[in-house]
């Protein structure tokens, strides 16, 4: 058995008097791996600035701001954590949602060259979601 020693003790992390955490299934369950750059991105960030509910306010412009991003960039990351239920978002409230017993996975591409049939439901919803 290995055993693990901090490299740097004297910057050792402690928990701080401002709420955040990162969820480890994240990666274990393999969410992120279904997430962009920017999609990554934009979930830490709103993981960083959540309250204990996982709400904040931001506004378009100040997200692409703070993230260097354009607009569609933001709008497809913020529908890539609609989909995977990563996110729930009402114009300006963001609320990070705990993550799934089991993790979803991301709608395909429609351009990919799977014939099966695609639930015209299921490929408008988050797009719905997204600008109500």
């Amino acid at each position: 058995m290995r055993h693990k020693y901090p490299i740097c003790s004297a910057k050792l992390r402690r928990v701080p008097s401002q709420f955040s955490w990162v969820d480890q299934r994240l990666v274990r369950e393999r969410y992120i791996d279904q997430l962009s750059h920017p999609a990554c991105a934009l979930y830490l960030f709103l993981l960083t600035v959540a309250d204990a509910q996982g709400l904040s306010f931001y506004a378009d412009r100040s997200l692409c701001e703070r993230l260097s991003m354009t607009g569609p960039h933001l709008h497809q990351a913020r529908v890539a954590l609609i989909q995977l239920d990563l996110i729930a978002y009402r114009p300006p409230l963001y609320q990070v949602l705990a993550l799934d017993a089991e993790p979803k996975r991301a709608a395909q591409n429609l351009g990919d060259n799977d014939d099966t049939p695609l639930d015209i439901k299921a490929v408008f919803a988050p797009i719905w979601e997204a600008l109500s």
